[in-house]
């Protein structure tokens, strides 16, 4: 499913991890979802969130946001209309370049499974096989670059992150991603802490084909539309999704 941003100003994070709430149906607000979490996540437990997420939303483009390769199961893998796979500029070095290494070793010498868990043997990684089963998980790849600006989250504890981006270290990275790495999404991520739009104004200057994305304390539509006019193309929103649905109401603009 060929993806409009024009199309999308909303978007919902379902944690696999959580518990969904009850009425899912709350899901017919929102443009696209994002599965994924960075704590207690599961192949299984995607593949059970997603399943429910088509059920509930058939329409709706839904992407997995795997922080692993051991997120990923060849039934996630139909089941999605795309991985986004996060580059974090401001983690270590696992989670810009070696995480990424990590997956396609995994790809690649493991084309039955299409994907695992666990790093395996890599001897046949050149088999022809291989080489068509990363060509077949490449159609469905999206990179995101990703800068996490909340310290205290589970992100950034798992990211490696131990500094937050000032405004400009932002802007150079929205710079970076659309301009050399060429990634379609730039992702600014405050999880659970409202950031405000400073952050969004910096990056959004540079970014004329990526889309960029706001994620952190979303809980009322004061503030996506805030988030929006400072030149995000959509807001994220997760917690409140599993916590509130009401308040998860309150943040549609």
């Amino acid at each position: 499913m060929p993806i409009d941003w024009d199309d999308i100003a909303h978007v919902t994070k379902v944690d696999p991890a959580e518990p969904l709430p009850e009425d899912s149906d709350v899901l017919d607000h929102t443009d696209l979802v994002i599965v994924g979490g960075s704590d207690g996540v599961t192949a299984e437990n995607s593949s059970t969130a997603v399943e429910h997420i088509r059920d509930s939303v058939p329409g709706t483009p839904v992407f997995q946001e795997p922080y692993s390769a051991s997120h990923v199961s060849g039934d996630t893998l139909d089941a999605v209309d795309y991985l986004s796979i996060p580059a974090v500029y401001n983690g270590d070095r696992e989670n810009f370049v070696a995480k990424h290494v990590d997956f396609f070793t995994e790809v690649g010498s493991k084309p039955d499974d299409a994907l695992g868990t666990g790093l395996p043997i890599v001897g046949d990684l050149i088999a022809d096989r291989g080489r068509q089963a990363v060509t077949d998980v490449a159609e469905k790849l999206v990179g995101e670059g990703y800068v996490i600006q909340n310290l205290d989250s589970k992100a950034a504890a798992v990211s490696g992150v131990d500094t937050t981006y000032s405004a400009e270290e932002v802007a150079g990275a929205a710079l970076a991603t659309e301009s050399f790495y060429g990634f379609p999404i730039f992702y600014l991520e405050y999880s659970g802490t409202y950031g405000g739009p400073r952050d969004v104004e910096a990056a959004a200057k540079y970014l004329d084909d990526t889309a960029l994305l706001y994620g952190g304390g979303i809980r009322t539509r004061r503030q996506t539309r805030e988030i929006l006019d400072a030149g995000a193309d959509a807001v994220v929103v997760g917690d409140c999704f599993h916590d509130d649905p009401d308040q998860f109401l309150q943040t549609i603009p």
